[in-house]
């Protein structure tokens, strides 16, 4: 009977304890149905702690956008390049337009390989000396000659002459402006020519008078058409000059473009004095440059 008791109360001991533990089960397994459900639901306050808003810049590996360019008058930022330095141009040649009654020609001075002759140019041009001057010869198929003349043939007064510069490396060609003088090397002043073909015999070939040339110092850089046309007009002998234009081709103004600029060298200039220029020094410089009274080459 002791015996029948004590089984008893085992089993009922037993079974407690495994209603127990499955009640305990059951709870456990309820609170982690809840808690994936609330998961699932995206509520912020059951959303686990390690999931991170994500980063608002692009991951390392996407390739850098390139900058856009600088705006225009935009200050460039710390980091960018500073630009280069602006080195400003050294100045250009002088130029000088001529008003004729044929039309305009602009020349351009080369003052770094002839600066003697360009500044005794510019200085004519300055004091207003080649207003109303005459083109006093003109052959053509060789040169048009200015540079002293009035109208009536009358030669103006002339600055001392200045030194040849011949020897510059510059050629005659067509359209370039050289320095008339006579047999004297150093005779040059007030008059030039401007070269209608090329004319290569007037380039500095030696030091001997006969071969010295004659200096080019500028070239026409506009009205070449004006130049031929003056090239063109009928030309006759007045007051024992040859090869003068029957109908005066003048010259009404000398003006430097851009102003009147300062001397910018000392004009060089030879010890004696111009002699007086006679009717027949200009038929002894024209055969000098190689041309007989009518005009054709000499041999």
């Amino acid at each position: 009977m002791k015996f029948s008791v004590i089984l008893m109360l085992v089993l009922l001991a037993c079974m407690a304890i495994t209603g127990a533990v499955f009640a305990q089960s059951c709870g456990s397994a309820g609170e982690k149905t809840d808690a994936t459900a609330a998961e699932s639901k995206g509520d912020p306050q059951t959303t686990p702690a390690t999931t991170t808003t994500p980063p608002t810049t692009a991951p390392a590996t996407t390739p850098a956008t390139p900058a856009s360019p600088a705006t225009p008058g935009t200050a460039p930022s710390s980091a960018a390049t500073p630009p280069p330095k602006v080195i400003a141009k050294p100045e250009g040649n002088p130029q000088v337009i001529l008003e004729t009654n044929y039309g305009n020609i602009t020349i351009e001075l080369f003052k770094d390989k002839a600066p003697i002759s360009t500044e005794n140019f510019l200085a004519y041009v300055r004091d207003g000396f080649y207003d109303g001057t005459i083109f006093h010869r003109v052959v053509k198929g060789f040169v048009i000659q200015a540079g002293g003349f009035t109208p009536d043939m009358k030669e103006k007064e002339a600055k001392p002459p200045i030194k040849n510069e011949a020897a510059n490396g510059l050629s005659n060609l067509r359209g370039t402006l050289s320095v008339a003088r006579t047999s004297d090397i150093n005779s040059g002043a007030s008059h030039f020519f401007i070269n209608l073909v090329d004319n290569k015999r007037l380039d500095h070939t030696g030091t001997a008078p006969s071969q010295y040339g004659y200096a080019v110092f500028g070239k026409v850089t506009g009205g070449m058409d004006v130049v031929d046309k003056i090239a063109a007009v009928e030309v006759a002998g007045k007051g024992g000059f040859q090869d003068v234009p029957v109908k005066p081709v003048t010259i009404t103004k000398a003006t430097i473009v851009g102003g009147q600029p300062k001397a910018a060298v000392k004009v060089e200039t030879k010890a004696e004095t111009k002699p007086e220029t006679k009717p027949g020094e200009l038929k002894a410089e024209k055969k000098q440059i190689g041309e007989t009274e009518s005009g054709t080459q000499t041999k």
